[in-house]
C-alpha cells in the first residue's frame, strides 16, 4: 500500500490533467453532457481524407510523414482518424509503431487551417476535449470553430492512443488511497512505501511494454509535428492549456520555422527544475487557499471566519487530525490528509468551485468524507469504483521520463524546508523523496531545464492569470520574456487558465490573433 499523499510519489502536482479540472465540478459535469447546436455543419458525419504536405524529411521518416489520414464520422458531427508514429523517433521501426487517436470538427467557413488543441496534463485526453459538441464549445470559442478545423488527439500513452497501462481498478485504489500500516517515516514505513512504488512501476512495464520508455514530452512533440504535416498545414496552429504549454515550448525550440499561431494559456516555465516547479506551485495553491478563505464569508454555508491566518491554522490542524485518525468513506476507503490535499487542490483550480470547499470542510469536521471523496475521485477520473481514463498512469510515465527524481537526502531535506516555508498549510513533507520516479524502470530522457528561445519563430501569445494556483503567474511572465517573439497577456483574476471563460478581453485578443493574425504591440493586461 502507498500513502495517499501524491507529493510523496511525485515532485509536481497534477498541473492540468485536463482543462476540465480548471473549471468547477458542476461546469465539468455539464461539459460531459450532449448539447444542441444550431449549426448545420455539426450534423456532418461524412468521410474524408487529408493530404500530407509532402515536405522533405529524413528517409527513415518518410512513411510516417506521407501517410494519408482517413477521417470517418464518429458521433455527432465529429470525424476521427488514427495515425501511426514511431515508438522511438531516434530509431523508427514498423515493428514497434504506436497509434495516435485524433478527432476533429470541420470549420463552418472556409478554414484558415487546422487548430490543434491540448487540454493539459500530462495525461489529459485531447480526443475527449473536443469530440462532443459541448466539449469543443468548452475548449474554443464559436469564432474559432467557424474559422478552423479544431483537432484534438490523445498523446502517446493516453486513452485511445497506445496507452500506459498499470494496475486494475482495485490495484489503483489501493495504490492511491491505501494507507501504510507502519509508523510514518519508520524503516518499516519506508520499505512498505518503496515496495508499493516498485510494484506500480513493475506493473506499468509488464502491462505497457517497451513503449513505456517513450512517453516523454519530446516524443509527443515530434508526434505533433508529424500530425501537422498529415493534415496539410505548413505551419502549426496550436492552443495549449497548462502542460500543453510545455508541448508548445518544446515545439517552438525544435521546429521554430514551422511555428504558426500558438497560444500558451497557463504556461509553465521551462527554465525551472522540477523541485522549483513543485515549490512555486505549492505556494500558488497556498495563495489561492488564502484567497478562498478571505472571500468565504460572502459564500453560502461558509464554515470559516474570513481571517486567513486563523483559518489556515484550523485547516492545518485538520490535516494532522486526519493523518492520525482517517475518516472512513462509504466504500471503505479512508480519508487522510493526503486525500484532503488532493480534494482541496482540485476545488482551488477555479473560483466557481469554492462552494465545494465550504461543504467539504464542514463535513470533514463533522466526520463526513462525502464531498472530499467526490473531489478526489473527480481529480483521478474515478466514478463508482471505476477509473474512466488512465490519466494518472500516463502522468507518472511522462513525469518520470521528463525530469530526474529528487531522492538525495540532502536535496529532499532542502526541498522539504522550502515547501514548508512556501505552503505551510499543505506541506507534510517526507524524507523519502520522489520514491516512485526514483524506482522507474527507464532513465530520464528529457532535456535539462533551460530557457526557451524560439529564434526564428513567429509571434507567440502567452496567457498568465494573476491568481492561478497550478501555473503561477510568474511562470508566464518568465516564459514570455524568454521567447524571442513572445507576447504576454495578463488576466487579473482567480483560477487556472483564462481563455474562453469570463474575460472578453482575453477572448478577443486570442481570437483576433488566431483569425486575423493580429499580434499585440506589447504586453496586454485584461
Amino acid at each position: 500500500m502507498l500513502t495517499g499523499t501524491l507529493s510523496h510519489m511525485s515532485t509536481t502536482r497534477f498541473v492540468g490533467a485536463s482543462r476540465a479540472a480548471a473549471a468547477a465540478v458542476a461546469v465539468v459535469i455539464a461539459f460531459t453532457m450532449t448539447a444542441c447546436f444550431p449549426f448545420d455543419f455539426f450534423d456532418r458525419d461524412d468521410e474524408s481524407t487529408t493530404k500530407p504536405t509532402g515536405e522533405k524529411v529524413a528517409p527513415e521518416l518518410e512513411r510516417y510523414y506521407s501517410q494519408v489520414l482517413q477521417w470517418d464520422g464518429c458521433g455527432s458531427g465529429a470525424q476521427c482518424a488514427t495515425a501511426f508514429a514511431p515508438m522511438d523517433w531516434a530509431n523508427p521501426s514498423e515493428d514497434t509503431d504506436i497509434e495516435l487517436a485524433l478527432t476533429r470538427h470541420i470549420a463552418e467557413d472556409e478554414p484558415l487551417g487546422s487548430l490543434f488543441v491540448n487540454p493539459g496534463g500530462p495525461g489529459g485526453s485531447g480526443y475527449d476535449f473536443v469530440h462532443d459538441h459541448s466539449a469543443v464549445d468548452f475548449a474554443v470559442s464559436d469564432a474559432l470553430q467557424q474559422n478552423y478545423d479544431i483537432i484534438g488527439w490523445d498523446p502517446r500513452g493516453v486513452g485511445r492512443s497506445t496507452p500506459v497501462t498499470c494496475f486494475d481498478d482495485a490495484g489503483l485504489d489501493d495504490f492511491l488511497f491505501g494507507i501504510p500500516e507502519s509508523q510514518p517515516e519508520s524503516p518499516e514505513w519506508v520499505a512498505e512505501v518503496t515496495q508499493s512504488s516498485v510494484d506500480f512501476a513493475t506493473a506499468c512495464l509488464d502491462n505497457t511494454g517497451e513503449a513505456l520508455g517513450f512517453m516523454d514530452t519530446v516524443s509527443t512533440t515530434r508526434d505533433l509535428d508529424m500530425m501537422r504535416a498529415l493534415v496539410g498545414d505548413p505551419k502549426l496552429n496550436f492552443l495549449g492549456y497548462s502542460y500543453g504549454s510545455k508541448i508548445a515550448t518544446t515545439y517552438i525550440d525544435l521546429f521554430p520555422a514551422k511555428v504558426g499561431r500558438l497560444v500558451l494559456d497557463g504556461a509553465l516555465d521551462p527554465s525551472l527544475t522540477d523541485s522549483e516547479v513543485f515549490i512555486t506551485q505549492s505556494a500558488g495553491f497556498e495563495k489561492s487557499l488564502r484567497a478562498y478563505l478571505t472571500a468565504c464569508p460572502e459564500l453560502l454555508r461558509c464554515p470559516f471566519s474570513g481571517n486567513p491566518d486563523v483559518d489556515t491554522a484550523r485547516i492545518a490542524a485538520l490535516y494532522d487530525q486526519l493523518n492520525a485518525n482517517p475518516i472512513p468513506g462509504e466504500d471503505g476507503r479512508l480519508l487522510d490528509g493526503g486525500v484532503l490535499d488532493i480534494a482541496t487542490s482540485t476545488a482551488l483550480y477555479s473560483e466557481e468551485s469554492w462552494p465545494y470547499l465550504n461543504d467539504m470542510f464542514a463535513e470533514v469536521e463533522d466526520g463526513d468524507s462525502f464531498t472530499a471523496f467526490l473531489l478526489a475521485d473527480f481529480y483521478y477520473g474515478r466514478d463508482g469504483g471505476e477509473y474512466l481514463d488512465n490519466s494518472f498512469e500516463s502522468f507518472v510515465a511522462v513525469q518520470c521520463l521528463d525530469s530526474p527524481a529528487v531522492v538525495d537526502p540532502a536535496a529532499v531535506a532542502a526541498q522539504s524546508a522550502a515547501l514548508v516555508a512556501a505552503a505551510p498549510t499543505f506541506s507534510r513533507p517526507s524524507a523519502l523523496g520522489d520514491v516512485l520516479c526514483g524506482n522507474w524502470p527507464f532513465p530520464v530522457t528529457g532535456p535539462a531545464p533551460a530557457e526557451a528561445s524560439g529564434d526564428g519563430a513567429d509571434p507567440v501569445l502567452v496567457i498568465s492569470t494573476t491568481g492561478d494556483p497550478a501555473t503561477p503567474y510568474e511562470w508566464g511572465v518568465s516564459l514570455a520574456r524568454q521567447l524571442s517573439n513572445g507576447r504576454l497577456v495578463t488576466y487579473d483574476g482567480e483560477g487556472h487558465t483564462a481563455y474562453n471563460k469570463e474575460s472578453d478581453c482575453v477572448n478577443s485578443v486570442v481570437d483576433d490573433y488566431f483569425i486575423d493574425g493580429t499580434v499585440p504591440d506589447g504586453d496586454t493586461e485584461c
